[in-house]
């Protein structure tokens, strides 16, 4: 799959691969992942729904909040998805 994008941390022109620009809050650097590197959490709200992904520079695990763009740029470009669910009483 190969996708295009000229928007910040959407995802790059790669041939055969689709791969996002991130960058990490705590060394600063910025740099490309692969969908593999990436994780999409879905929650019933908000602040549980995020992404997250490991720095490769630094080593920092990184979380960064999901809207509905980054949640259709990221799931259609292969990143792996897990639904949160609230326990049922």
């Amino acid at each position: 799959m190969t996708a295009i994008s000229t928007t910040p941390g959407g995802p790059v022109t790669v041939p055969g691969t689709v791969r996002f620009r991130a960058a990490c809050p705590d060394c600063r650097e910025r740099f490309e992942l692969a969908a593999g590197a990436l994780r999409l959490a879905i929650g019933a709200s908000r602040r549980t729904t995020f992404y997250s992904f490991t720095c490769p520079e630094c080593g920092t695990a990184v979380r960064k909040p999901a809207g509905e763009r980054v949640i259709e740029l990221l799931s259609g470009g292969g990143v792996r998805t897990l639904r949160l669910h609230t326990a049922l009483r």
